[in-house]
């Protein structure tokens, strides 16, 4: 029975050991978006994306990424449009100062890639987006990238603008390092 005992004890201890850990820290960011504005691509970021990113792509299982962005970082390379996106019509900054994304929920495509279910919020709107993104690993390195298309309209953003395109694609390229 102690044999039982202690060979169920170090299993579990093993499952949990720090050396398999799925932690992985940022270490560089891209957040860009794309949307016609009067037939003209617009092209913006946001910078100094921040994550809690536990993802094992062997694990089924109890994976979880975290990631926002703060509004006032939105470029999109004109400050008299960024000032006005941070304005109540647009993004309400002052009111709703981060985006986030939050998933705990993945499957792995047929093409080895992965989809993420995220819970996207912004200006205090929260929809389910489907996410593909690829996971590259070099040793204790690694990069995420994806992209996914929303619907401004979808979380109240420029509500009265007529010639704003209501798709924005998002693309996200993250640069990590095992903790």
């Amino acid at each position: 029975m102690k044999k039982i005992a202690c060979l169920l004890l170090f299993s579990f201890i093993s499952l949990w050991s720090p050396a398999q850990s799925s932690a992985w820290k940022v270490v560089s960011s891209s957040v860009t978006f794309k949307i016609k504005n009067a037939g003209i691509t617009v092209n913006g970021s946001f910078s100094g994306l921040t994550a809690t990113i536990n993802f094992d792509p062997a694990k089924g299982f109890g994976n979880k990424i975290e990631a926002e962005v703060e509004v006032n970082t939105i470029n999109t390379s004109s400050n008299a449009r960024d000032t006005h996106l941070k304005k109540e019509e647009y993004f309400s900054a002052d009111k709703f100062p981060r985006i986030t994304m939050k998933a705990s929920t993945f499957s792995k495509e047929a093409d080895g890639r992965f989809k993420g279910f995220f819970t996207l919020t912004i200006k205090g709107v929260s929809n389910t987006v489907p996410v593909i993104f690829s996971l590259t690993e070099t040793g204790d390195k690694a990069k995420l990238q994806g992209s996914f298309k929303i619907n401004r309209l979808d979380y109240k953003v420029g509500e009265s603008s007529w010639v704003l395109s209501n798709d924005v694609v998002i693309s996200i390229d993250v640069a990590v390092a095992k903790q």
